[in-house]
């Protein structure tokens, strides 16, 4: 895996991508190895790497510490999430609960760490609700202390459908939540698991999507081409509504991002040039 990271990594820098985040497993799994990585990308790619930061499996002191490592090592965007608990013997995610001593939601973590320093903050956000919110305006309420909190920008869990997203949109503001909203947007390299993940998250899977996609995981050039032709229609009619900034979830893989980039026009440019990729 750590392989497949690099190799997306190095094919994706010629784009001058705005960041690219680096997650861990739940319940913290592999914090220490995607702590490394964050920094080594950051110091030998030139690309700004943004650290991601849970809830989960740590105390107040410990998470602080390590902001005030990654802020000495020069990271300065951070994206804060509740996260989810580690999966139980049974492989079923158990219900959350604050750690001891932690911070207990994604508003008090990023009100903690823009008391350590000055970050740039990331946050999520759900177009179609998250799963575990009783209703949708307990979810968007969430959002708004986030972004009160000191949240910079929120990127969204992915989706399929464009509409869901501008309706998303215009009520964030309406409830007077203006920082940037990035759209979340995966490229399907697996239908299968596109669908258990959509399923987690509770995204829609369009009817025509699954309809196109569904059986082709066992022809995987046939399925590279009709994915890729797919998530940069979603992209294009996005940018003909005036969208310009996108957050491609690559799963550590980056020939569909890489395709997709170039049927909206983005080519290798000169780093720190604006490129419409995060």
């Amino acid at each position: 895996m750590e392989q497949s990271l690099w190799q997306a990594i190095r094919r994706l820098a010629p784009l001058s991508p705005g960041f690219v985040s680096v997650t861990y497993g739940a319940g913290g799994s592999t914090r220490e190895r995607a702590h490394a990585t964050v920094c080594r990308i950051q110091d030998e790619t030139g690309i700004p790497a943004a650290a991601h930061f849970t809830c989960v499996g740590a105390t107040r002191h410990e998470i602080d510490a390590i902001a005030r490592t990654y802020w000495d090592a020069g990271i300065r965007h951070l994206v804060a999430l509740r996260g989810y608990p580690p999966e139980t013997t049974g492989g079923v995610g158990g219900r959350y609960e604050p750690f001891p001593g932690g911070y207990a939601y994604a508003a008090d973590l990023v009100a903690g760490m823009k008391r350590i320093a000055d970050f740039e903050i990331s946050v999520a956000a759900y177009p179609e609700s998250h799963p575990e919110a009783p209703n949708a305006q307990f979810d968007l309420d969430n959002l708004k202390r986030k972004v009160d909190a000191g949240a910079t920008r929120a990127i969204t869990q992915f989706f399929f459908d464009n509409d869901a997203y501008f309706r998303f949109l215009d009520r964030c503001a309406a409830a007077g939540i203006h920082v940037p909203i990035v759209p979340g947007i995966l490229p399907i390299t697996n239908f299968a698991r596109a669908v258990e993940f959509a399923g987690k998250c509770g995204a829609s899977m369009p009817a025509k999507l699954a309809e196109t996609l569904e059986g082709l995981d066992d022809d995987p050039e046939t399925r590279q081409l009709v994915a890729a032709t797919m998530a940069a229609k979603q992209c294009q009619s996005l940018q003909a509504q005036g969208i310009r900034d996108f957050h491609f979830y690559t799963l550590n893989r980056s020939d569909l991002t890489l395709a997709v980039c170039r049927m909206l026009g983005v080519r290798a440019t000169d780093p720190g040039s604006n490129s419409p990729l995060v």
